[in-house]
């Protein structure tokens, strides 16, 4: 099982990125994956997460109507897009994978899977 987080990079304020979750060794749909993020100094944080089977999703109040998670079955990758950034979205974005969760959860620990974090830096 392994999961490989890309598309961070330096935004301005306002503007969007992508990031992308690919999954090898397993299939998506049978696990729920979350989204996360590490702050300097900060704890992690749960942004993010698509349930297993159905896809239902759940967001953090500080990026609700802001960010939008999605999953592509054909190619085994979850995305979060991310609209309208914030100075305050700045931190190391991770990818999680727990299997069989029909209602996703925020928490860190109950996530079995983690892959490499990408960094998201948005200028004021």
């Amino acid at each position: 099982v392994q999961l490989q987080a890309s598309g961070g990079g330096l935004v301005q304020a306002g503007e969007s990125l992508r990031l992308s979750c690919a999954a090898s060794g397993f299939t998506l749909g049978y696990y729920a994956i979350g989204w996360f993020r590490q702050a300097p100094g900060k704890e992690r944080e749960g942004v993010s997460c698509i349930s297993s089977g159905l896809g239902s999703t759940d967001y953090a109040d500080s990026v609700k109507g802001r960010f939008t998670i999605s999953r592509d079955s054909a190619k085994n990758t979850v995305y979060l897009q991310m609209n309208s950034l914030k100075p305050e979205d700045t931190a190391v974005y991770y990818c999680a994978a727990v299997p069989l969760q029909p209602r996703c959860t925020p928490f860190p620990s109950n996530y079995k899977y983690w892959g490499q974090g990408t960094l998201v830096t948005v200028s004021s």
